[in-house]
């Protein structure tokens, strides 16, 4: 009969896959079989399925990507810490971590890389964010040293990384041609809400009138692909 410490040792660590794009969860799916010896447990494409999936599986650890359908990867992250569930997350998101990176780790991920590093460096965050440790870049961790030393902070730079997570949410799909009608029925808001939002974005970003909003959301999301 098996010692409980061997089965233990041979049990396979189950894995959620919160991402949109069906083409890169079955690549991911077979990175986490193939090289890491886990278990796709279960997949979804938005922070409502993936909740769901979560509570349902209470997998190891949750890969997740920051652009989800209908709404951000950030809010199942502080849905998830609102509601006390407790996984392990990894963002694993084609946005750049200059952007992200800092405000999924202050929304309770474990690490964050981008989608452009090779296979081996997201196995790599897989195992470190498993053993229990932290994983960001070297060169974002160059920079948050840099800002705990000159006690700054995102705002202090202005522009896009200037706007609080959920203007930026909003300025996305701004960018990808939403309306207020729109964006207010996708993120279960009034459109009232998503009116102040939409001022607010305007004002930190020094933009005169809708047309220039629309015109520099879009111009954003194509050049960073949100």
């Amino acid at each position: 009969m098996p010692s409980n410490e061997s089965s233990a040792t041979s049990r396979r660590f189950k894995v959620i896959l919160v991402e949109d794009h069906p083409m890169f969860r079955e690549h991911l799916g077979q990175l986490i079989n193939r090289d890491l010896g886990m278990a796709v447990c279960g997949e979804a494409d938005n922070i409502v399925d993936a909740m769901k999936l979560i509570k349902a599986t209470r997998p190891d650890i949750a890969i997740v990507d920051i652009t989800l359908r209908g709404s951000s990867g950030l809010e199942l992250l502080k849905d998830l810490k609102a509601e006390g569930v407790e996984v392990n997350v990894l963002v694993l998101s084609m946005h750049d971590e200059e952007l992200y990176a800092e405000r999924a780790l202050r929304a309770g991920a474990r690490g964050y890389i981008t989608k452009n590093e090779a296979s081996s460096e997201v196995v790599s965050a897989i195992r470190q964010v498993m053993a229990g440790e932290l994983y960001v870049s070297k060169r974002l961790t160059s920079k948050l040293l840099n800002r705990i030393t000159h006690k700054r902070n995102d705002s202090d730079f202005g522009g896009v990384p200037a706007l609080a997570d959920r203007e930026l949410e909003v300025f996305q799909m701004l960018g990808r041609g939403k309306n207020t009608r729109e964006i207010a029925q996708m993120l279960h808001l009034g459109e009232s809400t998503v009116e102040t939002y939409r001022a607010r974005i305007k004002e930190k970003l020094d933009l005169r009138s809708s047309a220039d909003l629309y015109l520099r959301a879009g111009q954003w999301v194509r050049e960073n692909g949100g």
